[in-house]
């Protein structure tokens, strides 16, 4: 059964989201401040967290922080309503998706299962075997692992997702609203900054080439390269 951390201390909304989760097929522990949260999703054990940007004691943000050094566990971040610039830091800090509160439940569940799709865990399914090489990168999906000119990258779920997307199209240009849907599990909404954003991160973790550029290449108003070259 898919293990899910929620983290809220809204005790309402905590029980009625866990309760419709369980109904899902989700197996689902709670925590009410970020730094419990923090420590629960660090210890692992867990397939995906579910994380309040607003917490006591450790705010949402500081508790990504502390996940993401040491787990790299799947995390969606509850946002307040139309608040962009609360979206923009989870992303940056590793974040893989983000849902606006008040969020409808059956939203929650499609978007944690689109993250499980994408990371393999709602199934036990780690991916195919084998070895996918492209522009100096190198993948293993089977334990969704990456390399950049030999050096192991570490690399959150959804930059992993990322970077597959564009291996396996290397040297095509892939569209924004295709990496959305591959790599997110969403269709790309209007002003969704959330591919970029990722992108950016995932570049600043690849370096440059001996060429000096970056292997991910914008191309205008249409999506992301890698180059083969």
């Amino acid at each position: 059964m898919t293990r899910v951390l929620l983290v809220d201390d809204d005790l309402e909304l905590c029980e009625m989201l866990a309760e419709y989760l369980t109904v899902e097929g989700f197996a689902v522990d709670t925590a009410h401040d970020g730094e419990a949260g923090a420590a629960r999703a660090s210890q692992g054990g867990y397939d995906v967290v579910v994380l309040d940007v607003m917490l006591p004691r450790l705010n949402g943000f500081e508790a990504l922080r502390r996940i993401r050094q040491s787990s790299p566990v799947p995390v969606l971040m509850l946002t307040a309503k139309g608040d962009e610039v609360d979206r923009i830091v989870g992303l940056e800090m590793g974040a893989d998706d983000y849902l606006p509160k008040p969020c409808n439940p059956r939203e929650l569940v499609a978007r944690l299962r689109a993250i499980l799709r994408r990371t393999g865990a709602e199934h036990g399914d780690g991916g195919g075997d084998g070895l996918l090489q492209a522009g100096g990168v190198s993948l293993r999906p089977a334990s969704r692992t990456a390399q950049w000119r030999d050096e192991p990258l570490d690399l959150t779920s959804t930059e992993y997702n990322l970077l597959e997307v564009l291996v396996r199209e290397a040297g095509r240009v892939v569209t924004k609203a295709e990496l959305s849907e591959q790599a997110l599990g969403r269709r790309l909404a209007r002003y969704d900054r959330s591919i970029d954003m990722h992108v950016s991160k995932l570049r600043r973790k690849l370096g440059v080439g001996p060429d000096g550029r970056s292997p991910i290449q914008t191309v205008r108003g249409v999506g992301y390269q890698l180059i083969t070259e």
